[in-house]
């Protein structure tokens, strides 16, 4: 038992980002290195206008993604239910960027505005080869064209913080040294300073910065493009893929452990995928054991659980005849705001929840037999809910 007065548990984390379950993801990249064919085969549509000139996606195009799962085609499996809802990830194609995209060329100020609006970022690099399919910079080179969308997004985070400081520097004239709420502006200002040494000294994206919780709410407030996590998804022809070599690759690679280290690197192939969407699954198997890549070639699933775990999401499942649902929440997530996604009231008059844990209850094969074995738990308010956990909520009237 800790001593009374005393904290038992550490201060939860504050997350960099919105506190919210319906976040989404952005698609970003220089234009005509495969974003909207990338777009168009994750959602097995042609929403996106993929075409080979510069800015042919204007307005952003969005679509919610079934993030695949194991677990939740067993639970259906069991449970043959008249309803089944998976999790979704919501991807939205954004349109190009450019070389002075900051300072408003192209349409540089209306593409960052809609990158402000996401909370993570697939950035996919071009590393094929196609003459005709024309580059913006003339060449392909994927370590300049991520040099070019880093510099864009920092510089524009650059222009807003300033524009914060100055802002933040005139109130700070008048404030005095007693009050709360001044002392509470002063330590804004400072981690805003912080903030902008960091981006303009040290060369570093806010993500990347150690934080407190007051500073990580400070930075929220800001909603700044370097504070979203990344995942750099690398576009290459067909043949590297399967052979599983491009002279990019290990570039690519230590680019992102010197430059941001700790981000995702996925290498996939729009042209692939766009033969593979067209296809049966039986024939997308015999494809993948044709091309030595297995029963499922594809890198769509891989790439969709990648950005739904890079926004610290999770999923939680009810489960019964009418209905195998997969609820998404944030890491973290206490019982109450968990039930809560489902209904408000579910939140407000919370009561419990009974849990049985996914692996006991595939160990055990039934609800019954989980229950028998001691595993089916009544939890209450304190409980942080486990990604796979089934949950049962109880609420008042």
């Amino acid at each position: 038992m800790p001593p009374k007065g005393k904290k038992g548990a550490e201060e939860a984390k504050v997350r960099l980002g919105r506190p919210s379950n319906n976040l989404k993801i952005g698609i970003v990249g220089l234009p005509n290195v495969g974003k909207s064919s990338f777009f168009n085969v994750l959602t097995n549509t042609s929403n996106a206008n993929a075409a080979n000139f510069p800015y042919a996606t204007i307005d952003p195009e969005e679509a919610r993604i079934p993030v695949p799962d194991e677990r939740f085609d067993w639970l259906c499996s069991v449970y043959h239910p008249k309803s089944q809802v998976p999790a979704f990830l919501t991807c939205i194609d954004i349109a190009g960027l450019t070389a002075g995209a900051s300072t408003g060329a192209g349409l540089g100020n209306a593409f960052l505005s809609h990158v402000r609006a996401v909370d993570g970022i697939f950035q996919v690099v071009r590393a094929f080869d196609d003459a005709e399919v024309i580059h913006v910079e003339g060449d392909v080179d994927p370590l300049r064209d991520m040099q070019i969308i880093s510099t864009e997004l920092r510089l524009k985070d650059i222009d807003w913080v300033e524009k914060e400081l100055e802002k933040l520097k005139k109130t700070a004239k008048t404030l005095g040294t007693t009050s709360l709420a001044d002392k509470a502006k002063k330590e804004e200002l400072a981690t805003v300073e912080k903030i902008h040494k960091m981006l303009t000294e040290e060369n570093k994206d806010v993500r990347k910065g150690t934080w407190t919780n007051k500073e990580i709410e400070v930075i929220n407030g800001l909603t700044l493009l370097t504070a979203k996590p990344i995942t750099y998804l690398v576009n290459l022809s067909e043949r590297d893929y399967v052979r599983k070599k491009n002279k990019w690759l290990p570039k690519i690679k230590a680019w992102i452990d010197e430059n941001n280290p700790g981000d995702a690197l996925i290498p996939f192939s729009v042209a692939l995928e766009e033969r593979l969407v067209k296809m049966s699954d039986d024939e997308k198997a015999a494809e993948g054991e044709t091309l030595g890549l297995g029963k499922n070639p594809s890198a769509l699933g891989k790439i969709t659980t990648s950005g739904y775990s890079s926004l610290d999401l999770i999923r939680y499942f009810t489960c019964g005849p009418d209905e195998v649902r997969a609820w998404t929440i944030r890491k973290g997530t206490k019982a109450p705001a968990a039930a809560g996604v489902i209904h408000s009231d579910f939140e407000n008059k919370f009561v419990c929840g009974e849990i049985m844990g996914y692996a006991d209850l595939k160990e055990h094969g039934t609800e019954a037999g989980v229950k028998a074995a001691g595993k089916l738990r009544q939890q209450g308010k304190p409980y942080e809910v486990v990604d796979g956990d089934i949950c049962y909520w109880k609420a008042g009237q």
